[in-house]
C-alpha cells in the first residue's frame, strides 16, 4: 500500500502547485516548505538561511567560511546553542527530517532528497516532474516574477540542484533509476495527478520487495 509520495522537479513544472492539490485530494500532508521550517526550528535559525543554501552547494570560496546562527538575527552570541549551517550539515539533516515526517503518516513530499533517501521503501510512490522550456516560463511567469528573473531561475535553480546532488550524494540529478514516473506536466495539472494516482494504484497492488528500489550504488 502507497503511504508516502515524493515529488522531485524541474524548476519551473509546477510540481509545488500540483502536489498541493494532490495532498488536498488524497487527505494527506504536504511537505514542502514545511520541511524547511522544520530545519529552521531544529537548527535554531530563521527559515531564510535555509532556503538561502538548500538544494545549492557551497561555492568554493566558502570552503573555510562557516556561517553560525542561533535564534534570530537580532540573538546575541552567547557562546552556545549554536548549529553549523552549511549545505553539508543541511544534506545530512534532510535525510533524518524526511524520515521523521514519513513516521508521521500519508504524506506527499516535494524535493529535498526524499526519493533518495526513500528509495527502499516499498510504501513509496516517487516521480520527478520536468516541462519544456517555454512551459516552464510560462508557469514561473504566472507566478509574478519578471521574465529577466524567470530566465534566471530556469537556468540557475536546476544546475544548483545537480551540483548539490553530485557533491554530496555523488549522483547525476535527475537519478532516474528511482522514479517510478517521469511525467512532463505540459498536459496540465489534472492530467499529472491523474497519472499519479493511477500508478499509486497499480503500485498498491505489488507485494514483496519488487515495490522498493534498491539503488545500485548501494
Amino acid at each position: 500500500m502507497i503511504k508516502v509520495i515524493t515529488i522531485e522537479r524541474e524548476y519551473g513544472s509546477g510540481a509545488a502547485g500540483i502536489a498541493k492539490a494532490l495532498a488536498a485530494r488524497l487527505g494527506w500532508a504536504l511537505w514542502d516548505r514545511e520541511i524547511t521550517c522544520e530545519i529552521a526550528r531544529r537548527l535554531k535559525c530563521d527559515v531564510r538561511s535555509v532556503e538561502q543554501r538548500e538544494e545549492k552547494p557551497d561555492p568554493a570560496f566558502y570552503g573555510l567560511v562557516k556561517v553560525f546562527m542561533r535564534g534570530s538575527y537580532e540573538d546575541h552570541y552567547t557562546g552556545g546553542g549554536i548549529e553549523l549551517l552549511d549545505a553539508e550539515h543541511l544534506a545530512e539533516l534532510f535525510e533524518k527530517v524526511v524520515k521523521d515526517v514519513v513516521s508521521r503518516g500519508p504524506c506527499v513530499i516535494v524535493g529535498r532528497g526524499s526519493p533518495w533517501f526513500l528509495r527502499d521503501r516499498a510504501d513509496t510512490l516517487r516521480a520527478f516532474l520536468y516541462a519544456p522550456y517555454e512551459e516552464k516560463v510560462r508557469r514561473t511567469l504566472a507566478t509574478g516574477k519578471s521574465r529577466e528573473e524567470t530566465k534566471d531561475l530556469l537556468e540557475r535553480v536546476d544546475r544548483d540542484r545537480a551540483a548539490f546532488v553530485r557533491k554530496y550524494y555523488g549522483l547525476a540529478w535527475p537519478y532516474r533509476e528511482i522514479y517510478h514516473l517521469m511525467i512532463n506536466t505540459l498536459p496540465g495539472d489534472e492530467a499529472v495527478m491523474d497519472l499519479i494516482l493511477r500508478e499509486k494504484e497499480l503500485l498498491s497492488g505489488v507485494r514483496g520487495p519488487e515495490a522498493g528500489l534498491k539503488s545500485r550504488a548501494d
